[in-house]
């Protein structure tokens, strides 16, 4: 095997150091991304353990595929557990990939095997969304301040311009973060999703972990907001959180918890399903690394609503071309609004949408990640940055026939998919 033409690369033995995994209930997107290039290093021959905390009912050691999976302490001590075991068995590592989810696991304290600091996104305000002002500002104090000194040395990766950006206005020098965008899980059947009909009635959906962070909140306002004018307009929840409750009691308290479904954690059949189905798909949450729900959704040519200033989103978005983006609340309300009112618009953005989300792949992401680990071990050439040209990949596009103009779906619609 070689990288960029140069060395040969040798089997690695790589360490994932990461908050959670897959299987634990608050996995996200960061979780996603450290699972989906773990079996692409491995497909490509390296061998992987993710190093990750324990939760109730979790064996301490499992194997996903072939991916070693070694589960530690709890969601807080698992830092203490994670540098013990870099301590004892740094020497066992070819290459550490230190995932930084609002701080990071310190190995450059005690270790000095090859560390690369993985970044999905500045924490800042989510700081004070999630924790007490005393332990908010600890937090914000070790992300903004103390991470950065202690990885000063060391390359970073981040999968989006803006938490480059992000990391530069912390003291990271640009020139040692590395831009590798996240995949996308392409379901085998798609063209089964493309062929089923979206909802009778306007229905727009979220997707994600039930957080407070995530602005759930919002999406339930515009429902209450629009009662009025659309009083037809439903929202479907997908995925579960210790938030849950809160959402369902603020559905509630607005008036609209009949239009409201929350369905909780699906498998993965039936997210394709909801997807494919929304005539929408919002993301109201402040800060994202990504956004990989956007161009989940986008795979069955469903637009999204996202935040200009949420961070990933304005590149899983293209602004007007596969779903719109907003500087405000007001704005965000107007963009939902204006999808649902117009049907051209909708199936213009959901087509080129479906176009942009199919060119981000994860075998590419795991390739991109494996020439990063080869320049910072030596073994290659520096990697450059990854690149998607939407006009180019408009422009190699085979023509494909007009959508059709029917967007109903037969007898119960979305709320029966997961029933």
């Amino acid at each position: 095997m070689t990288i960029s033409g140069t060395h040969p690369m040798t089997r690695l033995r790589v360490l994932y150091l990461s908050w959670r995994d897959r299987e634990n209930p608050e996995a996200g997107g960061a979780e996603t991304f450290t699972e989906r290039t773990s079996e692409v290093l491995t497909q490509r021959g390296h061998e992987v353990t993710i190093f990750t905390a324990a939760y109730p009912g979790a064996s301490p050691t499992t194997r996903h595929g072939d991916v070693q999976v070694l589960r530690r302490g709890s969601k807080f001590s698992v830092y203490l557990h994670g540098m013990w075991h870099l301590l004892r068995h740094g020497r066992d590592y070819d290459i550490v990939l230190d995932v930084q989810n609002g701080v990071p696991f310190w190995s450059p304290l005690v270790s000095r095997t090859p560390i690369i600091n993985i970044v999905h996104h500045v924490h800042r305000d989510q700081w004070r969304a999630v924790f007490n002002d005393t332990v908010a500002r600890l937090g914000w104090l070790l992300e903004s301040k103390v991470a950065p000194w202690v990885y000063r040395k060391n390359r970073y990766v981040t999968v989006s311009k803006s938490t480059r950006d992000e990391l530069a206005g912390l003291g990271v020098d640009p020139g040692r973060v590395d831009l590798v965008y996240s995949g996308n899980d392409r379901p085998d059947d798609l063209d089964h999703y493309a062929s089923l009909e979206r909802t009778n009635t306007p229905s727009i959906l979220f997707l994600g972990r039930l957080v407070p962070h995530k602005h759930v909140e919002q999406a339930i306002d515009i429902l209450a907001a629009r009662a009025a004018t659309h009083p037809d307009l439903e929202l479907h929840v997908v995925g579960g959180g210790y938030w849950e409750a809160e959402i369902a009691n603020h559905a509630r308290e607005r008036g609209v918890a009949d239009r409201v479904h929350l369905h909780g954690f699906v498998d993965e059949p039936v997210k394709h399903e909801l997807l494919a189905r929304a005539w929408a798909v919002v993301m109201p949450s402040h800060k994202e690394g990504w956004g990989l729900t956007i161009v989940e959704a986008g795979l069955h040519g469903t637009p999204a609503v996202a935040y200009s200033f949420a961070g990933g989103p304005s590149e899983s978005i293209v602004h007007g071309r596969t779903g719109l983006l907003a500087d405000s609340v007001e704005e965000f309300e107007e963009h939902v609004i204006e999808l649902i009112d117009d049907p051209l618009l909708r199936r213009t953005l959901g087509r080129t949408a479906r176009l942009y989300a199919s060119s981000f792949d994860w075998d590419r992401t795991g390739r991109r990640l494996e020439s990063v680990i080869a320049s910072v071990i030596g073994h290659a050439d520096r990697y450059r940055d990854d690149v998607i040209d939407l006009d180019a990949l408009i422009a190699r596009a085979p023509e494909t026939p007009e959508a059709p103009a029917t967007e109903v779906v037969p007898k119960e619609g979305l709320a029966a998919i997961a029933s």
